[in-house]
């Protein structure tokens, strides 16, 4: 068998062989390779892939045959291609066969390429193939092709600045094209890559701008005052979105021009309530660049309409203030605040807004009736009616502001002020007359203050057939009088409104009136004076100037009304310059509303040729208003005392607050010269708040009866009217209390206070009574605390009426170690304090004493009869009802025992609460109070304990007596 194998293999390899020899015997290396003549490569820098075009392929017509290549022998080389040869001096390329029968090629980097160093590069390359048999003999070659190769940048670089910083100059107020030229450069060798596509400047908020190419100008005029200096940080961006890797920093300083204007002005102007003027433009002067001025003009303007009504006044109520003013009694107030006294406004919305200024707010659907009484129903000539309005454009229907018309039947207006069309119409009709001629009925004022939406005050002195209208302090006189009948003569009464007309035909309210209202008035029977009318308009802030003597006569200064502006002219600038220095500002209230003041000042300059020559701008600023140190306004005194009845019942009364004090003060910090030093020695901090008591006007005190109120029939609130109409001041009471109202110190409102008395008619069931006490500053701005007063009822005892009572008080018999009497813990005031009368205090206490010892007395007889009848009986040998042997029983009986009454526990329980707080208690006074109280409970005390007592019938032998 093996034998056979071997002489198989020996067949097989004798075929091979024989095959062999026959290919090498036909086939030769006849024919060279083939290429492109041309290539065409693009490459991108550091990376190292050629893409060429066409494709790198060489051919050769000495087709190759493949087979047996499962034995792993080439059988034969000819037509393969065994590589590629560049030429050329440093070409940093190399060509790589792939595949060696297809002749597929590449050419690829040797290394990574900077286009930055070379874009392009061009050499030639060359094919040869393997040549005959294993030797590669006969080895053939292409002919030379040309290779055009581009390297494709890539954005590596960042763009750079040429400079490291730009400098520039430029002069204030005016606008360039352009300042500067920042330019950065790119490294990239592309046209994409290497192009600065946008310049930004980096720092916000500045006046300037950059474009593409780099140019920088800037967008508004620049001032030296503002900025001496701008920095800049600008950047640059390549088209490849990339920044440049250092930023570069642009200087541009601002020259200054002379240019005509106010220097020296501080925009914020703080004003501290109470310091007086305030000089406003303190180193302000005017710069006109040498120029030959002739004339200069400036007004000075401060905004105060936002201000309660157009600028700071007082605002306590529209009657105190005619007082103030000087206007004499009879004026009627229509728009009070609302209060217990005057509620017909309470219904109206009110603007609480402006520092407790009284404002009405109107809307076309509101109006109230004023009660009878208040107006009188023909009103007295002459006459003053005076109103604050703010009023808009409105629709073209008549808007009343006060109406007197028939309350029934008829609709016919007798008198009334209403707004039309922007006119202020006065209708006044005539009472009947014996001769029935036309005669003025109504005046019509066309003014633009009706419709303009700002306060004014307007004032109708009426002496018929003249009527004179002061609209903020200036006289206007009717342009328009129109005629009519007198009315009919009726007995209808009549119906007072406000912000409407009543209709008593229809029963409804005509003629709404839409704006704001307040301090309406009318004074019957007198006019007011110019000097009243100025004063009620007045404001309490406003613009000052106290001219230098050196400067009075070269330069000419005027107010308007209100001092709100005020113009100076003159032709001297240093002498205009003193005057603008020293105008102030000055706000006159103690208490002024806090806030903003827009201040503007507007200049006009002319030269020889009398036009303007310089402009001046305007200069705007705003005085701050600082908040007021508010006052606390405090009410103290003796607030618990007790008054005999009889007191009470007299004619004089009870002084409720005889020892009245009313305090303000204010609270303010104050820095201290030094910091404390805090340890453990020393661990007191020092206080940076202080008080300080301040003195200030009042305008309203309120006394009201707290729980019930006053009952007209038997008990009343009086005051001295002769002291208060030497003060000034008014009162009004009703069931709920009084009211005393007027402007005046504080000093003067506590004498009239200490005169207020409370007298009560019927004190049988009167205990206590309790007031309370109420002040208030400016309308209610400033309110004290609620102060309240107890005052308690002594009823006086006859001791007769106990003569029979054996049980009332027993154990309150000791000696009087005080003066002053003390009533259940409360103050009994002594006489000079209290203006108690001495003999009246003096009979109380010795009637009580002498009261409690026949008390004693009668007890000690009553006890002895006891016992003297119990022996009787054990002698005539009565029974004893007890049982048991009783004979060492020992009763003791305190013939003084009683049962107390609601009251009078009531007022053991406060005394016992008073010494806790460690206020000595006096034992008369005790004594005092409870056998006052023994007068309508003590004899059904007394009869209960003597039914009790005869109840005892055990054996009594052995009491010790």
């Amino acid at each position: 068998m093996q034998f056979r194998r071997n002489k198989q293999f020996a067949s097989v390899v004798g075929l091979v062989l024989g095959l062999l020899c026959a290919v090498e015997a036909a086939k030769v290396n006849k024919h060279k390779p083939w290429i492109e003549t041309t290539y065409h490569g693009i490459v991108t820098e550091n990376d190292d892939k050629v893409l060429l075009d066409p494709p790198l392929i060489a051919l050769d017509k000495d087709a190759p045959l493949r087979y047996a290549e499962s034995f792993e022998v080439t059988l034969t080389k000819e037509g393969e291609i065994c590589g590629f040869r560049i030429h050329g001096q440093n070409v940093p390329f190399e060509a790589v066969v792939l595949d060696k029968s297809t002749g597929e090629g590449v050419i690829r980097a040797k290394d990574k390429l900077d286009c930055e160093l070379q874009k392009e590069h061009t050499f030639t390359i060359q094919a040869y193939d393997c040549g005959e048999g294993p030797d590669g003999a006969n080895m053939k070659k292409s002919h030379k092709a040309t290779v055009h190769i581009q390297v494709n940048d890539i954005n590596e670089y960042s763009p750079v600045f040429k400079e490291k910083s730009y400098k520039a100059t430029v002069i204030e107020g005016k606008k360039y094209d352009s300042i500067l030229k920042v330019e950065a450069v790119d490294a990239d060798c592309s046209f994409q890559f290497s192009q600065i596509c946008s310049y930004e400047i980096v720092t916000p908020d500045v006046p300037f701008t950059v474009d593409k190419d780099g140019y920088i100008k800037n967008t508004e005029k620049l001032s030296y005052g503002k900025e001496h200096m701008y920095k800049l940080t600008v950047t640059a961006y390549d088209c490849g979105k990339n920044r440049a890797s250092e930023d570069v920093l642009v200087k541009i300083s601002v020259k200054p021009t002379c240019k005509p204007g106010w220097q020296g002005f501080s925009k914020r102007i703080e004003y501290e309530p109470g310091t007086g003027s305030l000089a406003l433009f303190p180193s302000m002067h005017l710069e006109t660049c040498d120029e030959p001025i002739t004339s200069i003009q400036a007004t000075i303007e401060l905004e105060t309409n936002h201000i309660g009504k157009g600028c700071d006044r007082d605002t306590y109520s529209e009657k105190s203030l005619h007082k103030l003013c000087g206007a004499s009694a009879g004026t009627v107030e229509l728009l009070p605040a609302p209060s217990s006294s005057a509620n017909w406004t309470m219904g109206l919305p009110t603007d609480n807004g402006h520092d407790s200024d009284q404002v009405f707010e109107f809307n076309g659907t509101q109006a109230i009736k004023v009660p009878d009484g208040m107006v009188s129903t023909r009103l007295k000539e002459p006459f003053t009616i005076s109103v604050w309005m703010r009023h808009g454009p409105g629709a073209h229907e008549k808007e009343t502001i006060l109406c007197n018309s028939d309350k029934t039947e008829m609709n016919r207006h007798h008198y009334s002020l209403y707004v039309h069309n922007c006119r202020l119409i006065l209708l006044l009709r005539q009472d009947p007359s014996a001769a029935e001629n036309y005669k003025p009925a109504e005046f019509h004022w066309k003014l633009d203050q009706v419709c303009d939406k700002e306060w004014h005050h307007y004032v109708l002195n009426v002496e018929f057939p003249a009527v004179s209208l002061f609209v903020d302090g200036t006289t206007f006189e009717p342009f328009l009088v129109t005629e009519d009948y007198p009315l009919h003569a009726s007995k209808i009464d009549t119906q007072l409104t406000i912000g409407a007309c009543w209709q008593g035909g229809n029963a409804r309210m005509v003629q709404f009136f839409r704006g704001n209202l307040a301090g309406l008035m009318i004074r019957s029977g007198k006019l007011e004076n110019k000097k009243v009318i100025d004063c009620l308009y007045t404001c309490k802030e406003g613009l000052d100037v106290q001219l230098p003597e050196e400067v009075a006569s070269a330069v000419k200064v005027e107010f308007n009304p209100n001092q709100s502006s005020l113009t100076v002219e003159g032709d001297d600038i240093d002498a205009f310059d003193k005057v603008m220095q020293h105008i102030s500002y000055l706000n006159s209230r103690q208490f002024p509303t806090p806030g903003i003041r827009h201040l503007r000042v507007s200049t006009i300059v002319k030269c020889f040729n009398e036009e303007t020559c310089v402009t001046v701008s305007d200069t705007e600023g705003y005085v701050m208003v600082l908040q007021p140190e508010e006052p606390e306004i405090s009410l103290s005194g003796i607030d618990h005392f007790a008054r005999s009845a009889a007191e009470f019942e007299s004619q004089e009364g009870v002084t409720l607050f005889p020892e009245l004090r009313i305090v303000s003060t204010i609270t303010r910090e104050v820095e201290a010269d030094e910091e404390p030093e805090v340890s453990e020695d020393n661990p007191t901090v020092h206080e940076t708040v202080v008080s300080e008591e301040i003195m200030h006007n009042l305008d309203t005190c309120e006394v009201t009866a707290v729980g019930d109120e006053l009952d007209g029939e038997h008990e009343s609130l009086e005051v001295d009217l002769a002291q208060l109409q030497q003060h000034g001041l008014e009162m009004s009471s009703s069931n709920l209390g009084l009211v005393i109202t007027g402007v005046n110190t504080m000093a003067n409102y506590e004498q009239v206070l200490h005169l207020i008395r409370y007298k009560n008619w019927h004190t049988e069931a009167l205990f206590d009574r309790k007031f309370k006490l109420v002040c208030s500053e400016l309308n209610g701005r400033y309110i004290s605390n609620d102060f309240k007063v107890e005052v308690n009822v002594i009823h006086t005892a006859n001791p007769m009426e106990h003569a029979n009572n054996a049980m009332v008080q027993p154990n309150f018999i000791n000696p009087i170690h005080h003066a002053s009497v003390d009533l259940s813990g409360h103050n009994l005031v002594n006489a000079h304090q209290a203006s108690v009368v001495p003999s009246a205090a003096t009979i109380v206490i010795v009637v009580c004493v002498s009261f409690l010892v026949f008390m004693i007395i009668l007890g000690v007889f009553r006890i002895r009869a006891a016992h003297q009848r119990t022996m009787r009986d054990q002698e005539n040998g009565k029974e004893n009802e007890m049982d048991w042997d009783d004979s060492a029983l020992t009763i003791t009986v305190n013939p003084m025992e009683t049962y107390e009454d609601q009251h009078s526990s009531e007022e053991e329980e406060e005394e016992e609460e008073e010494s806790e707080d460690g206020e000595e208690e006096d034992d008369i006074t005790s004594a005092e109070s409870e056998s006052s109280e023994d007068e309508e409970g003590g004899e059904p005390e007394d009869q209960q304990g003597a039914s009790r007592q005869q109840q005892l019938e055990w054996d009594d032998s052995t009491l010790t007596y």
